[in-house]
């Protein structure tokens, strides 16, 4: 099982009554964002600053993501503010894949099967959009709620659920992501357990472990399929959202 299921501080110590500590989710973040910056160098020549001549396989892998996340934004983000929002969602995007992927090394942690950081993520996310729509719209941003062409009469109606439905799109978009990574991850531990179970067995029985391991591949495969899609989820979300906030209807 995984070691780091929890946030232990790995690190800790008090300066009068400050309590300073590295966790393992300070850990995971630093490599979140760190492993970009890797990765960008191993596929340009910084100090140059210009792109190999001949493409590295990183290099195609990064140009098949930016691509996926460009038509992404094309779709969902109306042309004339597409390419402003562009760098946010494909840093989003990137933020999030890696925070799905590192779970996927033994004895890691997932950031994303925590319902706190996915939680903190979509909000804080969530409330940049719309100090951005009210910076755009001023006090137009709350005619939102109040739908073109709707009487006053059903307006008592249709803004309580316009409000609520709005509270709730962060909170949705929270336990999506940690709903899916959480259950994926589970299910490749309880198999990994019960395959490690079988191999410590004696006689017949600690040969069938071969079953569970052949099922955990291709589990490990699916999952890292589902972490993908998910950053993919996540930014299309993002996306619509951010449409919506900056072209009100």
């Amino acid at each position: 099982m995984d070691r780091w299921d929890l946030h232990q501080d790995l690190v800790s110590y008090s300066i009068f009554s400050f309590n300073f500590a590295i966790s393992n989710v300070l850990v995971f973040l630093a490599l979140v964002c760190l492993i970009p910056f890797y990765l960008f160098e191993s596929i340009t020549n910084l100090r140059n600053n210009t792109l190999y001549i001949i493409s590295s396989n990183t290099q195609i892998f990064f140009e098949l993501l930016f691509d996926g996340v460009k038509s992404i934004v094309s779709e969902n983000i109306q042309a004339s503010i597409k390419q402003k929002f562009f760098p946010l969602i494909f840093s989003l995007f990137i933020f999030v894949l890696l925070s799905n992927l590192l779970g996927m090394i033994p004895y890691s942690f997932t950031l994303t099967s925590h319902l706190s950081f996915t939680f903190t993520l979509s909000f804080i996310v969530f409330l940049g959009i719309q100090i951005i729509s009210i910076k755009e719209h001023g006090l137009g941003f709350f005619g939102s709620f109040f739908p073109s062409g709707t009487s006053i009469v059903l307006g008592f109606l249709l803004v309580p659920i316009e409000i609520i439905s709005f509270i709730f799109k962060p909170i949705s978009l929270s336990i999506r992501l940690f709903a899916n990574m959480m259950a994926g991850h589970t299910l490749l531990k309880v198999i990994a357990g019960f395959a490690w179970s079988l191999m410590g067995s004696c006689g017949v029985v600690s040969t069938a472990y071969i079953i569970p391991v052949i099922i955990l591949v291709l589990l490990f495969v699916l999952e890292t399929g589902v972490a993908i899609i998910q950053a993919f989820v996540f930014c299309v979300l993002i996306c619509i959202y951010l449409n919506d906030a900056l072209v009100l209807h």
